[in-house]
């Protein structure tokens, strides 16, 4: 397939109530692996990316080295690949857009774009992520743009009234500007997510632990994707800690 094609393609494995499960991966290898058992579509995970690239998460690693990696897992595969792109790497909306270009020619369909600014539980003002969100959209034309809020990674997994209506608030700001899916991490709670799935007018991404709620309950409340973040990196980096630690 062209690349346009895996973009419409990936856009309609996005429905309500039958998530698209995306199981994370961070290289060439991982993604051939993943692709191979059967995934209909394959998620870079920023965590898991950079640090199988020795640096830590939070747009420490040169964004070179990212393209890089991301370029060699588009490369082994035809399935659709989305990317983590963090915060965009750019201060700027326009340094995000030329960002968001360079995903695109590295090959993938698709982005994560989030609101955090990097300090600890720091989010950036809806108008000024609206801008980005816009300029990423611009920048990513045919391609599913997931906007990504980190209210609950920043207040906590409590459900709490103001989060919620936060949470709301933002998905509006970030579709007008052109995002195609809401992604809200660090969410866990069944009714909570019913809420904003029911209230979002655009599909609804959560993430889960490999041990979390099982698929079908996310499905139940309306979740149309489900991610597995660093969960599969981490899996396989404490079972070769353990087979090294055992030999040795």
């Amino acid at each position: 397939m062209s690349q346009m094609d895996r973009m419409r393609a990936f856009r309609t494995l996005h429905v309500p109530g039958q998530p698209l499960v995306l199981m994370n991966v961070w290289d060439a290898g991982s993604a051939k692996v993943v692709s191979e058992a059967g995934a209909l579509a394959l998620a870079t995970g920023s965590f898991s990316l950079v640090g199988a690239l020795g640096y830590e998460d939070g747009e420490q690693c040169p964004k070179e080295l990212v393209l890089g990696a991301l370029h060699l897992i588009c490369r082994v595969t035809e399935t659709p690949v989305s990317h983590d792109a963090e915060r965009g790497y750019g201060e700027t909306p326009a340094a995000v857009g030329k960002y968001i270009r360079e995903i695109v020619e590295a090959g993938a369909v698709g982005v994560n774009l989030e609101d955090s600014v990097g300090e600890e539980g720091a989010l950036r003002g809806i108008d000024a992520q609206a801008q980005r969100v816009a300029a990423a959209k611009e920048a990513l034309g045919d391609g599913y743009l997931n906007a990504r809020t980190d209210i609950f990674l920043a207040g906590g997994e409590s459900a709490t009234e103001p989060l919620i209506d936060e949470t709301l608030r933002r998905a509006k700001a970030y579709k007008s500007a052109g995002a195609d899916g809401l992604f809200v991490p660090g969410l866990s709670d069944l009714d909570t997510i019913k809420r904003i799935c029911d209230a979002v007018d655009m599909p609804v991404n959560v993430m889960r632990s490999l041990d979390g709620a099982d698929i079908a309950d996310f499905a139940a409340v309306g979740v149309a994707r489900i991610s597995h973040g660093p969960w599969p990196w981490r899996n396989a980096m404490t079972g070769l800690r353990t087979q090294v630690q055992a030999i040795l």
